[in-house]
C-alpha cells in the first residue's frame, strides 16, 4: 500500500488569518489565506491543489489506458478547473472541468474519446471525487 501525506497549519481567525501547506515529499510548500481561497489573493488554496492532483491523475490514467490499447501518446496535457461556490449557505466544490489536449498518432477521434472517458471514470482521484460533477473536454492532435 502506498501512503502519501501533506500537512497544513492555520493561524488566526478565518478572514485575517493565514495558513501554510506542505507536501510530504517536499515538492511543494506554500501559503494560503481567506483571500487566496475565496477571492483573488496571493497564495494557493485547497481547490487549486485538488485541481493539480486531478489533472495529474487523469493525464497518467489516460496515458496508461492508451498504452493498454496499443497507442503511444506523445503528449497528454490536462487542465483542471475547480468550481467552489456557496450553496445553501455553505461552500461546496460543485464541479471540476477537465480540459485535455493530447497528441496521439494514429488514433481515431471516437476511439480516443472512449478511452478518455474510461480513464476519467477509473482515475483514482476521479473516484475519490465522485460526489462532484466532473466534466471532460477533449482535443486531439494526431
Amino acid at each position: 500500500m502506498v501512503k502519501r501525506k501533506a500537512d497544513s497549519e492555520w493561524k488566526g481567525l478565518l478572514k485575517d488569518g493565514e495558513g501554510h501547506m506542505r507536501l510530504g515529499s517536499g515538492a511543494f510548500e506554500g501559503k494560503y489565506s481567506f483571500h487566496s481561497r475565496f477571492e483573488e489573493g496571493k497564495g494557493t488554496n485547497p481547490e487549486e491543489l485538488i485541481g493539480a492532483a486531478h489533472s495529474g491523475c487523469f493525464s497518467m490514467a489516460l496515458a496508461a489506458s492508451l498504452e493498454e490499447e496499443g497507442y503511444e501518446p506523445e503528449s497528454v496535457k490536462t487542465e483542471a478547473i475547480v468550481y467552489l461556490q456557496k450553496v445553501e449557505g455553505d461552500f461546496k466544490i460543485t464541479k471540476i472541468h477537465l480540459k485535455n489536449h493530447s497528441k496521439i498518432p494514429d488514433i481515431e477521434e471516437d476511439v480516443f474519446e472512449e478511452i478518455a472517458l474510461k480513464a476519467k471514470d477509473n482515475c483514482p482521484v476521479s473516484k475519490a471525487l465522485a460526489a462532484t460533477d466532473i466534466e471532460l473536454d477533449l482535443e486531439l492532435t494526431s
